[in-house]
Order: C-alpha cells, then sequence, then structure tokens
C-alpha cells in the first residue's frame, strides 16, 4: 500500500502531517515494549502499524524498551521481544534504544521541573497518597508537603539520587492540580525509589522514572513523530502534554544540547500522541498479570506453550508471521473497542498455509491393513506432486507394500447414515494408489478390531466409489508424536462471570497422540517445517522437540473451524 493510499484514521493523519511539511515531512514511529513479559498478539498489532507505517512513508521506526520497572524486567524478555519482531518480520537496524539510555537526561529534567516549581518531593505513605488522590467523583487532597521550598525539593531529591533514603519514605511528584477531574493530573509521581539493579544499568540508579514521564521524554529525545498508543493511554494524553510543554525540550537549550554527553546522535522533537483499540481476541487472556501468572503456576508449560497468545507461542504452534500481519490488516485500526473472533485468526492461518504448505500423508489413530492379493515383498514406488495447486514445489517419492495403514475413523464395521468411507464388503479408493474392497474384518480378545483384508483392484476397468481415504506404509513409515493443541480456555470471555478466570482453562486443550505414523518425507523435515496432513489439518515440526529420529508435530489448526458459536 503507498503512503498516498489512506485506510484508516491514522494514516489520513500522516498524511496530513507530511503533505503540510510537518516534522520536517518525516516520518518517524517506535515500538515501545516494557521488558516484562513476552509479545502476545496485543502487540503484534502495534508492531504492525508502528513498523509498517514507518516503511510506508520512507520514515524510520524505532525498537525502543521502556525499562522503568527493574523489579519486573528481565534479559530473558529483552531477547524474547527482540526475537519476536525479528521473526514478524520487521528490521530496526542501528535503531535500538532503551528507556535506561536517557536516565541522565531524565534526572536534569526532574531538577528543570523542580526548579521551576513544577515539581516536589512528597514523604507521605503510599496508603496516605492514594487516600488523598481523591475518586472519578471527589478532587483529591493536596499534600501536607506540597509547598515546601524549591531548595529543599531539591536538596531532598539529591539525596533520594545519593542513595540515602529507604525505599517508600519520598517520592518525587509533579505539581499539577489535585482537583483536576482527570486522575492522571492530580501531582503523578515522576520518580521513585527502588533499590533494584537494573539489567542495563545495574546499581548506578536508586530511583527510577515513571512510565509516563520517561515515556514522553524518550519519545521527544529521538524525534518521534507520531506516538501510537493503545486507548488505554488516552486519558494520560493530558499528562504526555504536560511534561513536554513545561520542559519544552526543542527550546531548551540547556536540556537539549546534552545529547552527545549521553553519546546519542538524535533529534530532539515534539511528538505528539495518539490512540487506537488493540487488538483483542475470544478464549484466551492478554492481561500481562494473568500471563505471568498462567506461566509461574506451571498451568502451562512455559511462554512458548503453543496455547499461549504470546508470539513466541504461535510460533511453535507453527503459526506463520503472514497470517498475523493479515489478521492485523483485516481488523484494522480504528478507536473502536471490539473483540475478534479466535475463528478470524484460524482463518487467516489456513488463508496462508493453504497456498504455501506442502502435503504430507499422515495417520494419527492407525488401523492396519493388509492388501491380501499382493506379496509379502511387494514395494511400489509412486512419484507425487507436493502441492495440488502449485507445480513449482516439486515432487517426492511415495512407496507402499502389502501393510498399510489407515485412521481408524476411516472404517466403520456398522456405517452411520451418509458414511462414504471404508466398510465391510465395501469400496474406496487409497490415495494415489486404487480403489480396495473390504474383504475381512479381524479383532483382537476384547473385540476391538485389530486389522482390516482387503484387495486391491489391479485391473484397467473404470469404477466409481464415493469416498478416498489416505495411508501411510506399515514398513516404510514412520512412528512420531502428535500434539493436537486448541483453544486454551472453553469460554470466549474468561474473565466474564463469578471466579476466577483459570476456572475456565479448556481441559482438551491438548491432546498427545504417541502413536502416530507419518511418510518420511514429512519426518525427515527440519523444525518449524509446516505442512498439510491430507484430510486432517495443518501441522508443523516442532521447534524444540522435533528430530528426525523422533519426530514431533503440533497442530497448527484445523482444515475447518470446528467450534460452534453459542
Amino acid at each position: 500500500m503507498s503512503a498516498d493510499t489512506p485506510n484508516h484514521f491514522i494514516r489520513n493523519l500522516v498524511n496530513r502531517d507530511v503533505a503540510a511539511g510537518k516534522h520536517g515531512g518525516q516520518v518517524v514511529t517506535r515500538f515501545p515494549p516494557e521488558p516484562n513479559g513476552y509479545l502476545h498478539y496485543g502487540h503484534a498489532k502495534s508492531i504492525c502499524l508502528n513498523f509498517g507505517l514507518a516503511e510506508a512513508y520512507g520514515g524510520v521506526c524505532h525498537m525502543r524498551f521502556d525499562d522503568t520497572n527493574p523489579e519486573k524486567e528481565e534479559q530473558e524478555y529483552v531477547d524474547a521481544i527482540l526475537e519476536a519482531v525479528h521473526w514478524l518480520g520487521f528490521e530496526w537496524g542501528e535503531h535500538l534504544y532503551f528507556a535506561s539510555d536517557y536516565f541522565d537526561r531524565m534526572h536534569d529534567c526532574a531538577i528543570s521541573l523542580i526548579q521551576a516549581g513544577k515539581a516536589y518531593v512528597d514523604s507521605q505513605s503510599a496508603e496516605e497518597m492514594r487516600a488523598n488522590r481523591g475518586t472519578l467523583t471527589e478532587a483529591g487532597k493536596d499534600s501536607p508537603y506540597r509547598n515546601r521550598s524549591v531548595a529543599e525539593n531539591l536538596d531532598l531529591f539529591a539525596r533520594m539520587r545519593a542513595g540515602e533514603f529507604a525505599e517508600g519514605t519520598h517520592i518525587l511528584r509533579a505539581r499539577i492540580d489535585m482537583a483536576s477531574p482527570n486522575i492522571n493530573l492530580r501531582d503523578p509521581a515522576i520518580y521513585r525509589i527502588r533499590k533494584v539493579a537494573h539489567q542495563n544499568t545495574g546499581d548506578a540508579w536508586p530511583i527510577y522514572p515513571m512510565y509516563d514521564y520517561a515515556h514522553c521524554i524518550s519519545d521527544a529525545v529521538e524525534g518521534i513523530t507520531h506516538s501510537l498508543c493503545t486507548l488505554e493511554f488516552e486519558d494520560h494524553r493530558p499528562l504526555y502534554d504536560w511534561y513536554l510543554d513545561q520542559l519544552d525540550l526543542c527550546a531548551n537549550p540547556d536540556l537539549s544540547a546534552s545529547l552527545a554527553e549521553i553519546d546519542m546522535k538524535l533529534p530532539v522533537s515534539r511528538p505528539e500522541q495518539t490512540e487506537f483499540a488493540r487488538l483483542n481476541l475470544n478464549y484466551t487472556v492478554m492481561s500481562k498479570r494473568k500471563l505471568v501468572e498462567l506461566v509461574q503456576k506451571e498451568l502451562v508449560e512455559g511462554w512458548d506453550d503453543p496455547r499461549m497468545p504470546t508470539l513466541s507461542a504461535m510460533r511453535r504452534r507453527g503459526v506463520t508471521p503472514a497470517s498475523i500481519r493479515l489478521l492485523c490488516d483485516r481488523v484494522g485500526v480504528t478507536k473502536q473497542v471490539t473483540v475478534i473472533d479466535y475463528g478470524v485468526l484460524e482463518g487467516c492461518v489456513r488463508e496462508d498455509l493453504d497456498a504455501t504448505a506442502e502435503r504430507r500423508m499422515a495417520v494419527l489413530d492407525p488401523l492396519p491393513v493388509t492388501i491380501e492379493n499382493l506379496p509379502a515383498d511387494y514395494r511400489a514406488e509412486i512419484e507425487v506432486g507436493n502441492h495440488p495447486q502449485r507445480p513449482e514445489l516439486g515432487t517426492r517419492t511415495l512407496s507402499h507394500g502389502r501393510e498399510l495403514l489407515i485412521e481408524r475413523s476411516d472404517f466403520e464395521e456398522v456405517p452411520p447414515k451418509g458414511f462414504k468411507r471404508l466398510i465391510p464388503d465395501g469400496e474406496v479408493r487409497l490415495r494415489h494408489i486404487g480403489i480396495v474392497r473390504c474383504v475381512g474384518v479381524e479383532k483382537d480378545a476384547d473385540g476391538r478390531i485389530s486389522r482390516l483384508r482387503v484387495t486391491l483392484y489391479q485391473d484397467d476397468q473404470p469404477r466409481k466409489v464415493k469416498g478416498t481415504i489416505h495411508w501411510v506404509c506399515a514398513t516404510g513409515g514412520r512412528r512420531a508424536e502428535v500434539r493436537l493443541y486448541d483453544r486454551l480456555f472453553n469460554v470466549a470471555d474468561p474473565d466474564a462471570g463469578e471466579g476466577s478466570y483459570v476456572d475456565h482453562l479448556n481441559p482438551d486443550s491438548r491432546q498427545i497422540l504417541s502413536s502416530a505414523w507419518v511418510e518420511p518425507a514429512a519426518a525427515d523435515a527440519d523444525p518449524e517445517t509446516r505442512f498439510q496432513f491430507e484430510r486432517i489439518g495443518y501441522f508443523v515440526t516442532d521447534r524444540r522437540d522435533h528430530t528426525t529420529d523422533q519426530p514431533v508435530f503440533n497442530r497448527v489448526v484445523s482444515l475447518r473451524d470446528s467450534w460452534t458459536k453459542g
């Protein structure tokens, strides 16, 4: 899509800005995750929007970590976030930054706010501040420390910086308006004392800036032109603008001339915040707190458990980057909060994989079949295409002998009405082989069917049958583990109603089949190779557990949506 073809309100805004020469006609966006968890679908929409806009307008998108809360941040999360963004297909080049790169700058800005009488050190307890903050309908109360002198505030803040005070004893707050109808403007916190090592700066700082304060300064220092946020930050925009108004980084030479001192060569700009609706999917949760809880309580097997909504989990499950980008395109960018049906995502996955995944045959619940009119040492090789509509994907060789395996569900001794597969004395086509007739049924001591005996029609007389089934050679096929994944929750909105969201975990969200069989061309594939198992669904070789000696396949998605809408 070209830059002059807007399709949503943010593109319209950017078009107007570029046409008016605003920001020198440049477009500089940023994706600013906090490194306190793994990215999920909601982040994917922001990634696609920010990187996609920058690409469409010949600009750049900064990859920046808002690492201002060291208690919850880890290098593991930094690495996982970078991997996920790269996997989605986006590059940041030299534009990788951390909010902690600007801690010195933020500290200088805080001092300037104190000097201007726009910030003060508050010594109330957390409980007192909470009680005095007010409600949505009642104004807050001024802190008894709100009118400290500039000198006293500078002294206390300097001692906070030096590590003299214990956590919780003091906090630096902006002096705005405790009666504001917007609670975010009721003297919000700027710095708090946290004597915790930081993953990027170590023990250099005993105080850390708050997200709202750090975010707008980082945007300004980096020359961000369009700061795109989800709707939960809409009420924070007045605070974003207030900080920039007071600091006036563009016009204040004392605050903008020290770029070289922190080894940065970035412009100083006045960014503008614009909000859009996040991506919400049903049958899942995307609260970071809840995702952490699922992992820590071992309700799932880690952040990349294929049932999780994280991008690393979706990658392991076999969802393609192209299908996630397609989902984000189809959802669009609006201010309307909506919940997208999980089936829309699955439809995007099917659409992508139908065109790109090579076909293979697999049997998940095997039933042995003997072709009686073939000799015991019979072996035939068949050259078949890898994709019915894409000859450029080449061919593979299938071999079969007298002994085959078919799906147990493809035979019924007492068939239901409309059953078109194999029945006693019935005929069916074996894919790529020919038509067979069932001439015998063997059962074990428990009465369970253990083997079928069939004859293969080898004459040239045309015959018509209603069904075609797939198979795997019993002697040439390979045993594999197949994991069938489904929705993690069994209700559309796990947070609705009484009780906890964990009460709605789907007990059938994963089934492990340890006796499946696949053709060798599937078993020998590299990890993260996607296939369509004919008549079954789309599968991927597990990126962690799959080997050619012990093949492991994850179901990406079934061939069609089997969930009914209630």
